[in-house]
């Protein structure tokens, strides 16, 4: 007899195969679903970016000069920008934003000065410029100057108020380590004489002396410093025997005698006598130095005190600063200038050196 079967449901176990076909799809969606998300992402950020590397940083900063130095290139001189705070972004999106202006290879070397507010167009135009000339006015200041002259000619070149300069220079605030040391109340015989070519209009104070403080720097960075300690003086008091030598010697051949003599006088215990001394203090330099100059009470009166001057007296040359620290190895104790060629006859006795004032004077 046959049987007839009923079929039977499948087991809950048993898998779908539709559904099986549906799970790699739902996740490939998510997947897109979530690149999508970090691709729109990704381009409003970038956009945010682009758009604060294309704006104009904060304008409220003072006013930056710029150099674009010469063979500079536009990378060169984003990153300037950057590093300056004139523009917001430097590398790939800053030469990106400098390409786009298209002035890229017009570029001038030259100094220029730029604010912190312009746009990266708006500073663009300027490099691509040529710069204004400014008037400038060429102002000496010799070996032998001291401030006070230094102040006249700068009201008389530049129209810088002589108080104003005297105040600034003798404002406590400049230091040259180790040459100046911090505090030191002047920076008398630190302004670097030399000739210099200033803006005619807005040169202040505070531009001359740092331009003398920084010609200084350069000028004496590779002297023998390291002498000073075995003469028993700091640096600042090279300066001050330079200041000295160089008031008193009229001609090269004399600076490290005169040099010696100081140093053998300050190891002897002696006052210097050094009539230039007491001619920073004259109140009347017009009649030369008289019988009461010399009897001025001041530490710059070497023929009453001990010791140094407590600064220099005037502005050194290098050949000076240079005898300074580098003294003649000789005995000399007195000299007194003989001669039209402005030289002086040295001595180890006072006798001797009574000899050649009568022969000298």
């Amino acid at each position: 007899m046959e049987t007839q079967t009923t079929p039977r449901r499948a087991a809950r176990h048993d898998r779908d195969p539709r559904r099986d076909d549906l799970r790699p799809r739902r996740t490939t969606l998510l997947v897109l679903f979530v690149a999508f998300v970090v691709l729109v992402g990704a381009i409003v950020w970038a956009g945010n970016y682009y758009a604060g590397c294309k704006a104009a940083p904060d304008p409220s900063k003072e006013t930056v000069n710029f150099t674009v130095p010469d063979g500079a290139s536009a990378g060169d001189v984003v990153d300037a920008l950057a590093s300056e705070g004139l523009i917001n972004c430097s590398g790939f999106v800053g030469n990106l934003l400098m390409r786009g202006t298209g002035k890229t290879d017009q570029i001038r070397a030259g100094d220029y000065q730029l604010n912190p507010g312009m746009t990266l167009d708006e500073i663009v135009t300027v490099l691509t410029t040529a710069p204004r000339k400014i008037p400038t006015t060429s102002v000496l200041i010799p070996p032998g100057y001291r401030l006070t002259e230094i102040a006249s000619t700068l009201q008389e070149t530049l129209k810088i108020p002589e108080k104003a300069f005297l105040d600034a220079a003798n404002s406590g605030e400049y230091s040259l380590e180790p040459y100046l040391p911090a505090g030191t109340p002047t920076v008398e015989g630190f302004i670097w004489p030399e000739t210099n070519r200033f803006p005619t209009k807005g040169t202040t104070a505070d531009d001359v002396i740092t331009t003398g403080l920084d010609q200084f720097g350069d000028a004496v960075k590779d002297l023998p410093w390291d002498r000073a300690a075995s003469l028993d003086v700091t640096p600042y008091e090279v300066m001050v025997i330079a200041s000295m030598i160089e008031k008193e010697a009229m001609i090269d051949a004399d600076r490290p005698l005169i040099s010696a003599v100081i140093y053998n006088r300050l190891r002897e215990g002696m006052t210097l006598g050094i009539d230039a001394t007491v001619g920073y203090i004259d109140p009347d330099p017009s009649d030369g130095l008289t019988t009461p100059d010399f009897e001025i009470d001041s530490p710059y009166n070497t023929r009453l005190n001990m010791g140094l001057p407590p600064t220099p007296i005037a502005s050194p040359s290098l050949a000076s600063i240079k005898a300074a620290l580098d003294p003649a190895d000789v005995g000399y104790f007195y000299y007194v200038a003989c001669g039209d060629d402005g030289g002086h006859r040295f001595s180890i006795d006072y006798d001797t050196f009574l000899e050649n004032v009568d022969v000298c004077l």
